[in-house]
């Protein structure tokens, strides 16, 4: 009874899903389609009418795009849940491994590889036709099978031993696994952003100090200004992959460092750069970045203690289309990870606004920082040449924006900042 409750739940929350994405997206094409025979009045001296027409094209075919994968994505998420998918690769990797932990690592290791799979025709198309089309892609093919090597071999030598000590902490401590397994999370968390600026990153792409003297002293300048203490200023060649720019920084602690694609220092003047930054270190300076890591380890608390419920649940086995008895006893906690893992995005979509929310509340403190160490219409002209630059629409639809986007339309963040000019 609880079972087949739970799978009419899990098929409506899907549908309504789907149905509410796919009239998002409908909502954006024609928002952006109404606007594109003509540049918005605040940007019309800045942006050509051929740049506005160009993002409005990509934004429409990015959204086209997304709907497919969408459509596929639900597909196999029902393929891996009620229609067998998962059960069946589970007897399958338990013939070749036996039982015990090399099954579970097993398993978890078949659906990353058929997931993958699955993904690899997308990323493929995303990257040598939408974005080849509109003259982003500069990855060659042989840089795009190599990075996927690399990250195959990453996961495998970061996922696997993490997923093994979490899977041990669940067969092994009793009721409160969950509460270690958090701890160990937060942890590799933790160890993630000390490590990624200097052992990960640098696998994918070459980080080289920043030469410019001139915009060196300039930055610094901005850093001693605001109290910020940086382990280095660093060039990404972020234009070997993509024509899209950034800056961001990252690590965590003493190990700190400031990195700017190459792509954004060819386009943006030295003071628009300087802006730029100081946007960044808003968010640095403002403290949004401890807010985020606290919120990620307090949402990630509650999912692992809810976790911590359903595994012991035949119902949420079984609605979902896995027989948890299946290996005769054996220890399954794998199959909860996945099918947890699955399930949740199902059930968290409709939340998504909250989130956005607090991402744009950020964005306009981040802004207003800038815009008082920095010259605010020096951020603007800089956010402008981005936006042509990336092919970011001027027009989305606000209901959209308002799910998806973490940033605040370009319109609504300029007009904030011309107003701190005044």
């Amino acid at each position: 009874m609880y079972s087949l409750a739970f799978s009419i739940l899990f098929v409506s929350f899907l549908i309504l899903t789907l149905v509410v994405r796919f009239w998002l997206a409908s909502r954006h094409i024609r928002h952006v389609l109404t606007h594109r025979a003509q540049v918005p009045a605040e940007f019309a001296a800045t942006i050509p009418l051929a740049a506005h027409q160009k993002a409005a094209d990509y934004t429409v075919a990015k959204t086209k795009f997304g709907l497919l994968t969408l459509l596929v994505n639900s597909a196999v998420l029902i393929g891996f849940t009620l229609l067998g998918g998962l059960q069946w690769l589970s007897l399958e990797v338990f013939k070749l491994a036996g039982s015990g932990m090399l099954y579970q690592l097993g398993l978890l290791a078949a659906f990353a590889a058929v997931s993958g799979l699955i993904d690899l025709p997308f990323d493929y198309y995303r990257q040598f036709s939408l974005e080849q089309r509109f003259g982003f892609n500069k990855m060659r093919r042989g840089l795009f099978f190599a990075d996927l090597f690399k990250g195959l071999l990453l996961g495998a030598a970061i996922g696997l031993p993490l997923a093994w000590v979490v899977l041990t902490l669940m067969e092994k401590t009793g009721a409160l696994w969950w509460f270690y397994a958090w701890l160990v999370w937060s942890g590799f968390q933790l160890l993630m952003m000390v490590l990624f600026p200097t052992v990960i990153a640098p696998l994918f792409n070459k980080f080289t100090p920043l030469a410019d003297a001139a915009l060196k002293a300039r930055i610094e300048g901005l850093m001693q200004r605001v109290g910020f203490a940086s382990k280095g200023l660093f060039v990404m060649d972020g234009s070997k992959r993509s024509a899209h720019g950034n800056a961001y920084f990252s690590g965590f602690g003493a190990n700190k460092r400031i990195v700017f694609f190459d792509t954004l220092l060819a386009r943006l003047a030295p003071q628009e750069i300087e802006a730029v930054l100081a946007h960044e270190l808003g968010h640095f300076k403002l403290k949004h970045i401890v807010k985020r890591i606290a919120m990620m380890f307090a949402v990630s608390l509650a999912l692992l203690a809810l976790l911590g419920y359903l595994k012991n649940q035949l119902w949420f086995y079984t609605g979902l289309g896995v027989d948890p008895l299946l290996l005769a006893g054996q220890p399954n906690d794998a199959m909860a990870l996945l099918l947890f893992m699955l399930a949740l995005p199902v059930f968290t979509f409709l939340f998504g606004p909250l989130t956005s929310l607090s991402s744009r509340k950020h964005e306009f403190e981040a802004d207003a920082f800038a815009a008082r160490h920095t010259d605010a219409r020096d951020l603007v002209t800089a956010l402008v040449k981005m936006y042509e630059d990336n092919a970011a629409t001027l027009t989305p639809d606000p209901l959209h924006s308002a799910f998806y986007d973490s940033h605040p339309p370009a319109s609504v963040r300029i007009r904030h900042l011309n107003l701190a000019t005044q």
